[in-house]
């Protein structure tokens, strides 16, 4: 399950997405979040959903990656299901105990789940076509106005950065202490779910030491190499849009403006 968390990883493909700029990537992911919890209307998520689609064979990533990254969130989905499904008045289709089934709680139940899986596939397609470096350095970019009243742009793009990066490390971090244990007769698989969260609760120890180490290690590292904040720092690449950064936002505009149209 662990290994199954693609958020925070990096691919390297030659596809067109991984060639934007990455303030155009960033922009759009956001714009797209927004528009997601404006749409009304099945036809609105129709064509995001097209659209979602799209994004991922246009970055030429195997979509087992995407599917991957559904799992850790699957009793999430089921359970928003659930809850919409049972608890939303409407038309009664089935009755269970106390319990009624209605035909508004399966559409609203439908549209969460799907605004759910929508929400990690465009995040997760936004690390995995992004370099940290990159996503770094666009993140600051977007900041800089906010820094005249105060907001530490590169510290905080920074910070964003380094925990999207920690993420796979945490996880690959966490699988290892999980196999020792298990070596050792620990078991962390059987009992129902509260036997099995409280069975995990002797990993946050050792990985709790392990972050900080980590953390350590990588502010020793940064110091090393005179690392001294954002002030006169100088970038090996500079960020430019170029005529695809303008005709993909473009696109994106007119397209979420159409589906904020039909989906409202």
């Amino acid at each position: 399950m662990l290994k199954d968390i693609t958020l925070g990883q990096y691919i390297q493909t030659e596809s067109f997405l991984h060639k934007l700029d990455p303030r155009t990537k960033i922009i759009s992911a956001f714009l797209f979040m927004i528009v997601l919890f404006m749409i009304k209307k099945p036809e609105g998520y129709y064509l995001i959903i097209l659209f979602s689609v799209f994004t991922v064979l246009l970055s030429k990533i195997p979509l087992k990656y995407f599917l991957k990254g559904l799992k850790p969130i699957a009793i999430i989905i089921i359970f928003t299901v659930t809850i919409h499904m049972f608890m939303t008045p409407g038309r009664v289709l089935a009755t269970l105990g106390p319990l009624q089934i209605t035909l508004e709680g399966i559409k609203q139940g439908a549209f969460m789940g799907a605004r759910l899986i929508l929400l990690v596939s465009i995040t997760s397609l936004l690390t995995l076509t992004t370099t940290p470096i990159a996503l770094t350095d666009g993140i600051e970019n977007l900041l800089q106005p906010f820094r005249k009243i105060g907001v530490p742009a590169h510290e905080l793009a920074m910070m964003m950065t380094i925990a999207l990066r920690f993420i796979p490390t945490l996880i690959e971090e966490t699988d290892k202490i999980m196999k020792a244990q298990m070596a050792r007769g620990a078991d962390f698989e059987s009992g129902n779910i509260l036997q099995r969260a409280k069975a995990l609760l002797p990993l946050l120890v050792p990985l709790f030491l392990s972050a900080f180490r980590r953390a350590d290690e990588l502010a020793i590292a940064m110091e090393a190499r005179c690392y001294r904040g954002g002030e006169n720092r100088t970038r090996l690449r500079q960020l430019k849009y170029s005529s695809k950064d303008l005709g993909a936002v473009l696109f994106i505009l007119i397209l979420l403006s159409g589906v904020i149209l039909i989906g409202r």
